[in-house]
């Protein structure tokens, strides 16, 4: 068979990729090899999304036994695992109903449609207005990249919708000098991810549940990268103690199987009846299977708690290595989503760190141009963790030295 090579990606795929050079081939844990069959670490995880790395075998079994049952059906029918996982959803949130999808993209696009389909039924067709951040990621459709707060992801998509307005992270003053009785929802993630890795506070998220209350708005928090463990909480608005009307969720739902959700209240749920909103493989038997082993694994007892412990051990060792090289202006995030803010001296070469560090066998991801990510598995060992920051390290002290 003919070897498979870097260069046909460029063949025959659209462009709107650019992958790194190497292609890995298989995973195990934290490990992963590439065709030449070099070892790397991962510190990725799939952009947040190998909560349980890579070849679980529970996430194996699951798949396997599954996949010997029924694949498909689409909504015309029920299935028995996406019950299950509704149900394993409800329990372990503030949650009443789940709606399945494929991805955060669309988790996103049904809960901005649930906030306006709400109002628009209950007050009527002028409460439609959308309250979003600066520097918010929500997805890549049409919609969800007009909500996000990053300009650059819809040029050239315009005229994009509109009743859609941005204010400053954080800034609780802005957020209330914006909202309105026209405000049919506001969207935040706890922690902003593709925006560099920048926490809410908690006077924010509180003062932002209160204005909601007081316009009769929705709160939707973006979990889509924070969820499912990555905090060391189930989903980051229990680390706050704010609970939101609608949550999404998908990245590490699946563990790496495509799988996406839309939870929220009863009270809301309502407003999304029969025949308005649709996905045809959401809540399939494989996905929700998947994503019920890895609920069951990561809501275990002691695994969240181990979440934390990784955590501190991570930002100790990149305090020790910027006590030495003196490279990051912060260290921040929660749990085992952690990022490190390059000084001014680096700004915007995020990408040049990640480069040098997957030549010293390690993979990460950066957080805009100036924060370089770390996501990894999160029941990583040990081990792996202080192998990986020493080749971290090692690309360091290459990058200051060339």
């Amino acid at each position: 068979m003919t070897k498979i090579t870097r260069a046909q990606f460029d063949d025959v795929m659209v462009p709107n990729y650019v992958p790194g050079k190497v292609i890995p081939v298989k995973g195990e844990g934290s490990r992963i090899w590439d065709q030449e069959g070099r070892e790397y670490i991962d510190f990725a995880g799939g952009i947040a999304v190998s909560a349980l790395g890579h070849a679980h075998p529970a996430l194996v079994e699951a798949l396997t036994t599954q996949g010997q049952k029924l694949w498909h059906l689409s909504n015309v029918m029920t299935n028995e695992p996406a019950i299950e996982l509704a149900q394993k959803i409800t329990d372990n949130t503030f949650a009443d109903k789940v709606f399945f999808c494929n991805s955060g993209a669309e988790a996103n696009e049904a809960a901005l449609k649930l906030g306006r389909r709400h109002a628009f039924l209950n007050t009527g067709p002028d409460k439609h207005e959308i309250i979003s951040t600066l520097q918010s990621f929500h997805g890549r459709t049409l919609f969800t990249v007009s909500v996000g707060g990053q300009a650059k992801y819809k040029e050239g998509f315009e005229p994009t919708p509109g009743g859609i307005s941005h204010v400053p992270y954080n800034d609780l003053a802005a957020m209330k000098a914006q909202i309105s009785d026209r405000t049919a929802a506001v969207i935040l993630e706890p922690i902003q991810g593709e925006g560099g890795i920048t926490p809410a506070t908690q006077e924010y998220l509180e003062g932002v549940r209160k204005l909601c209350d007081e316009h009769d708005a929705l709160l939707i928090f973006d979990e889509v990268q924070t969820g499912v463990g990555r905090t060391g909480h189930l989903y980051a608005y229990q680390a706050y103690g704010v609970e939101p009307d609608i949550l999404t969720t998908a990245k590490a739902l699946g563990g790496g199987f495509p799988i996406g959700a839309m939870i929220c209240t009863d009270k809301v749920a309502g407003s999304l009846a029969f025949g308005t909103h649709g996905s045809t493989y959401g809540g399939n038997p494989l996905a929700c299977a998947v994503s019920l082993a890895v609920l069951n694994i990561i809501t275990a007892d002691g695994v969240l708690d181990e979440v934390v412990v990784k955590s501190e051990r991570i930002k100790a060792a990149l305090v020790k290595i910027n006590e030495k090289h003196g490279i990051f202006k912060d260290i921040r995030g929660m749990g085992l989503l952690i990022g490190a803010e390059l000084n001014d001296d680096w700004a915007g070469k995020a990408k040049d760190f990640v480069g040098a560090a997957l030549e010293e066998g390690l993979m990460m991801l950066v957080a805009g141009p100036n924060v370089v990510r770390f996501a990894p598995s999160l029941i990583i060992p040990d081990a792996d963790i202080d192998e990986g920051l020493a080749r971290f390290e090692k690309a360091i002290e290459k990058l200051l030295n060339s």
